[in-house]
C-alpha cells in the first residue's frame, strides 16, 4: 500500500510506557510478541535477562514504576512499545509519508523506516543506556517547565550551572531541562515563585545535556559496526532539524543526540507547512499527540494514539484500526464531513438544555459505577462553600488558559478534553492553593487522581476544611 502523503508517524521517547496497554495489545496482536522476542534476544546477550517477563507478568508496570528496575529496562521497554505499535499498524497496511521520533523515539523511527533491523535498534537502545550506566553519569534528571524556551534559558543563566541545559522545546509554553538534581531543584524553586508549573519526568538520565559529551565517541564506537540500510520512508529529526539522508552515518548522528536538544515545536510546524495534517503516535500514552495539539491549530491537525487506554479500558490501537478503510487515516476535514452536522446538533442541544444533551446510555467517566455521594456537611462559618471555591478555580483556570468559563463543567476532563497538560495543571493548582493559603502538596500526591474540574474543586474544598496540605 502506498504511504498516506498527509500522515506522520510519531515515535515517543522518555516516559512513554504503559504496561497495561502493552499487555492488551500483546493479547490481541501477534506482531507484539515477535517484537518482544527480538528485544529479548539482545537484552539476554547484554544483560543476562530479557524484558518480556517483566513487562507481561505480575502487576503491570507504568512509566514511573519501571524506573525501579535497572535503567536499560525502561529504555528497551519504550523502544519495544514503539516498535510493537508500528508493527501492528504496518501489518494492517497503515502507512505514513514521514516518521518523526522524539529523543529516544528517533531510534524506533529509523528502524521503522528500514534503516536498521528491530534487533539492531534494540542494541542501539541498550548500548545508549549502558554507556551512561558504566560511566556513572546518570545521576541527573529531566524536568518539564510551563514556560517558553527563551525564558527558561534566562532562568538557567540566573542559576549559573553550566550543566543545566534546555533538553527539549515541546510546545511554545513547555520546555524540558536536564541537569544535576540540585541545580534542577533551584530552577524549580525559582519557577514556583513566578507561578510556573514544573514536573519531573520519568527519565533515568539527563539526556540532551553537556554532561554526556565525553560519551558521544564511546557510544558511536559501540554501535559503529551495525549494518545501515537505505531508508524506505523519509525520517525527520527534531534534533538535527532536517531529514536524514542515506549519506548520513546514522550511528554517528544518534551518538550526537546525547548533547543536542529536541526542537519538537519547530519540527511539527515545518511538517505541517509541508502539507502533513494527520499524526499517528506509534507508542504508549499519547503524549506526543497532545504536544501536536499545542503546536498546531485544531483545524490543521488530526491526532490518533495507539498504545493508550481509554476511560473504559479500551485500546486506542484497536479503535484506530477499526476506523480505517484501506489503511487510510481520516483527516479532520473528512471526519467533519462525516460527523460534523450531528456534532453541531448535539452541542446546540447541550447549550439549550435539550434532550440530546445527555443520552441515558452515555458511558461513565470511569470503568466502575460509583455509589451516590453522601450529603455534604454544612461548611464551617467563614469557610468558602463548594460553589465559591468552584467559582474561584473556574476563573483562575479560564484566565490562565484563555478559555471561556463555561467549558469548566464539573465532569470535563482537563487533559483529555481541554488539552491541559500535567505541567500546566500543577501550575494552576499551585495558584489556587496559594490563594487560599494552603501548604504545598505532600509527597506522594497523585495529580492523575484529579483529572476533572469537579475533582480539583472537591480536593481544594476538602483540604480547606482540614486546613492541611493537598493530599491524594
Amino acid at each position: 500500500m502506498k504511504p498516506n502523503e498527509k500522515t506522520v508517524f510519531l515515535f515517543p521517547g522518555q516516559g512513554a510506557f504503559d504496561g497495561a496497554a502493552l499487555r492488551l495489545a500483546h493479547s490481541r496482536h501477534p506482531q507484539v510478541e515477535l517484537v518482544l522476542k527480538e528485544v529479548d534476544t539482545v537484552a539476554e546477550e547484554l544483560f543476562g535477562r530479557g524484558v518480556s517477563e517483566l513487562l507481561l507478568e505480575g502487576e503491570p508496570l507504568d512509566a514511573a514504576s519501571i524506573l525501579r528496575h535497572p535503567a536499560w529496562v525502561s529504555q528497551l521497554a519504550i523502544y519495544a512499545s514503539d516498535m510493537a505499535a508500528f508493527s501492528v499498524l504496518d501489518a494492517h497496511g497503515v502507512r505514513a509519508g514521514v516518521h518523526v521520533g522524539h529523543s529516544l523515539g528517533e531510534i524506533a523511527a529509523l528502524v521503522a523506516a528500514g534503516a536498521f533491523s528491530v534487533a539492531d535498534g534494540a542494541r542501539i537502545t541498550a548500548e545508549r543506556a549502558r554507556v551512561i550506566m558504566e560511566a556513572g553519569l546518570g545521576t541527573g534528571r529531566m524536568t518539564a517547565l510551563s514556560m517558553p524556551a527563551d525564558q527558561v534559558r534566562k532562568v538557567i543563566d540566573l542559576v549559573g550551572d553550566e550543566l543545566l541545559a534546555v533538553a527539549s522545546e515541546n510546545h511554545p509554553t513547555q520546555t524540558v531541562i536536564s541537569g544535576p538534581a540540585g541545580a534542577l531543584a533551584r530552577v524549580v524553586g525559582i519557577a514556583g515563585h513566578i507561578d510556573v508549573g514544573a514536573v519531573e519526568l520519568n527519565s533515568p538520565f539527563p539526556f540532551h545535556n553537556p554532561v554526556l559529551a565525553p560519551l558521544v565517541p564511546v557510544f558511536a564506537q559501540r554501535i559503529a559496526g551495525l549494518a545501515q540500510r537505505p531508508l524506505e520512508v523519509p525520517v525527520y529529526s527534531p534534533i538535527l532539524e532536517r531529514h536524514y539522508t542515506d549519506s548520513d552515518v546514522l550511528t554517528e548522528c544518534l551518538s550526537r543526540h546525547f548533547v543536542l536538544p529536541v526542537r519538537f515545536t519547530g519540527a511539527m510546524r515545518r511538517l505541517n507547512a509541508e502539507g502533513f495534517s494527520v499524526f499517528v503516535e506509534s507508542g504508549a500514552l499519547g503524549a506526543l499527540g497532545k504536544l501536536v495539539r499545542r503546536n498546531l491549530p485544531p483545524a490543521e491537525a488530526t491526532v490518533r494514539s495507539s498504545l493508550a487506554l481509554d476511560a473504559e479500558g479500551g485500546l486506542s490501537l484497536d479503535a484506530l484500526l477499526n476506523g480505517l478503510e484501506g489503511g487510510s487515516v481520516p483527516t479532520i476535514e473528512e471526519f467533519w464531513e462525516a460527523f460534523g452536522p450531528r456534532l453541531v446538533e448535539l452541542v446546540r442541544a447541550e447549550l439549550n438544555g435539550g434532550p440530546a444533551a445527555a443520552p441515558a446510555t452515555a458511558a461513565p467517566a470511569t470503568a466502575t459505577e460509583q455509589p451516590p455521594a453522601p450529603a455534604a456537611a454544612p461548611d464551617a462559618p467563614g469557610l468558602p462553600s463548594t460553589e465559591e471555591v468552584a467559582a474561584l478555580v473556574r476563573t483562575t483556570y479560564a484566565t490562565a488558559l484563555e478559555y471561556p468559563e463555561e467549558v469548566f463543567t464539573e465532569d470535563v476532563l482537563l487533559e483529555a478534553e481541554l488539552g491541559v497538560d500535567s505541567v500546566k495543571q500543577v501550575e494552576l493548582l499551585a495558584r489556587v492553593t496559594r490563594h487560599y493559603g494552603l501548604p504545598p502538596r505532600e509527597a506522594g500526591f497523585r495529580l492523575a487522581s484529579y483529572d476533572t474540574f469537579g475533582k480539583v474543586v472537591d480536593l481544594v474544598h476538602t483540604n480547606l476544611k482540614g486546613g492541611t496540605a493537598l493530599t491524594g
